[in-house]
């Protein structure tokens, strides 16, 4: 093994949030939300790791993101070395391992890094001398966990106690004595005040090799279904899709409980500056700049007599006005509103869930709705007839298609569309319009250099998105 070998990220990003709900869910959780800067969480965990020191990435996601990881990764300039479609979700333990036995073939002696896509690391320089420091520990066959500098009583974190002599401040890897669950209040200020605690970051550090040997030792069976998962692997429009028959029969658990807990070369990387896994409304609150009376409030807000409140407005031209509140969180999307005190921003998951329960589509999707080729949004739904505002991405196509329950009028309000019905093809400008009839065969483009933006009315008995019957498609879908 080289001495300086390079580090691959291994990003994670197949989760599906609802923490964060309204603007996190799960048909768009909040890695790829913009919701500190103007970089989404994804975009900023995979710019975290960019150097000499670092090879280019390794994704793991899920089916229904691969197209907006690629959207995202592009928007940043940075080509993945291989973006890995998880068929099903297994928890962390599964997609950390392929991404190990993955990086083997193809460079045996790298290091991987794995790093969680919904956090928030703000000194990256701070972060990136860190994982140097723990390269070491790394190639002499440790697994380096990382963990956070405490600064308050946190409940929300599980803990990683360090060994008699330890320290929390080191510039150094550590021992570490044991992984501690998250802790009520009582017992989260004890270890706040003995100061041999770090937060658990959910980051590591390995080489692919040694974790192999961890799961060979304590989790062999699900060592022996990633393989399988793996070797069935195929490549599909640049991703690698694993096989979904061997992951559907891996058990689904964490890499803590399945290795870390188990394992004895473990190692803890401090990290002693700003780091946040976002996991609430009012850690959103935390990181975001404050206005003189502690209000953290977006655009499109009016905060009258307001304190130490956090109010966002998500939708252009939708005014939020707050007006006496304290110590509150209010969250406008164009379909739903979230009002809640700021200490009951951990209660926001279980009401997704009662919404779920009820049948809410709010629960899961958004009025926008993200395609391969752009997005669309229904403007207004009635009786037989529905609205939308479709976003096409230059040189991005839909699909060669046809319905049984429903005609369509295009009415072009931004760039060129070409346009395919039946035999004849067209271009459209703007306000120009053309209409598709119940049954025919039809497809939309973007050949130009701009976004498309055009207006569809839908008529008919159904107006379901599984009235779609697709010939062709560049983006191979069912």
């Amino acid at each position: 093994m080289r001495n300086d070998p390079q580090i691959t990220p291994v990003i994670l990003c197949g989760g599906a949030g609802t923490r964060l709900w309204p603007v996190s869910r799960k048909s768009y959780p909040k890695q790829f939300s913009k919701l500190i800067a103007d970089r989404s969480l994804f975009q900023s965990a995979a710019e975290i790791c960019v150097g000499a020191d670092f090879a280019a990435p390794i994704i793991a996601t899920a089916d229904a993101f691969r197209f907006i990881v690629l959207e995202q990764l592009s928007a940043v300039e940075i080509a993945p070395r291989v973006v890995l479609i998880e068929p099903e979700a297994r928890n962390t333990a599964a997609p950390i391992l392929a991404s190990a036995l993955t990086l083997r073939e193809t460079d045996p002696e790298a290091l991987m890094l794995v790093l969680p896509s919904d956090h928030i690391i703000s000194d990256a320089e701070a972060f990136r001398h860190a994982v140097k420091a723990a390269r070491s520990a790394a190639i002499a066959g440790q697994m380096v966990t990382f963990g956070i500098r405490p600064t308050r009583p946190e409940t929300g974190y599980g803990y990683l106690e360090l060994a008699d002599g330890g320290r929390i401040d080191a510039d150094t890897p550590q021992s570490l004595s044991r992984f501690v669950e998250k802790p009520d209040l009582a017992a989260a200020k004890a270890m706040l005040e003995r100061g041999q605690y770090l937060w658990n970051a959910g980051i590591f550090l390995f080489h692919p090799a040694t974790l192999v040997a961890a799961f060979q030792t304590h989790a062999p069976n699900i060592l022996s279904g990633v393989r399988a998962a793996v070797a069935q692997a195929k490549a599909d429009l640049g991703f690698t899709r694993l096989g979904a028959q061997a992951w559907a029969q891996i058990e689904s658990n964490s890499i803590d409980y399945a290795i870390m807990e188990k394992a004895s070369n473990l190692a803890v990387m401090p990290y002693l500056s700003n780091w946040s896994d976002l996991g609430s409304w009012e850690a959103v609150y935390n990181e975001l700049s404050k206005d003189d009376a502690d209000n953290a409030v977006s655009e499109h807000v009016t905060a009258i007599d307001c304190r130490g409140s956090l109010l966002r407005s998500e939708a252009g031209g939708q005014e939020l006005v707050g007006i006496g509140l304290e110590d509150m969180i209010a969250i406008a999307m164009p379909d739903a509103v979230l009002v809640a005190r700021k200490s009951d921003s951990q209660r926001v998951k279980a009401a997704v869930e009662v919404l779920q329960a009820r049948g809410s589509k709010q629960a899961t999707g958004f009025a926008s709705d993200h395609r391969p080729w752009g997005h669309f949004e229904s403007i207004a739904v009635g009786n037989r007839f529905q609205v939308k505002r479709i976003v096409v991405h230059p040189g991005a196509s839909l699909s060669l298609q046809s319905h049984f329950h429903r005609s369509e009028h295009w009415i072009v309000v931004h760039g060129t569309a070409r346009v395919t019905i039946d035999e004849k093809v067209q271009l459209l400008a703007e306000n120009q319009s053309v209409y598709i009839p119940l049954g025919a065969l039809h497809r939309l483009e973007n050949p130009g250099k701009v976004p498309m933006v055009l207006i569809e009315v839908q008529t008919g008995s159904y107006l379901g998105e599984d009235d779609i019957v697709r010939y062709e498609d560049m983006y191979a879908r069912n």
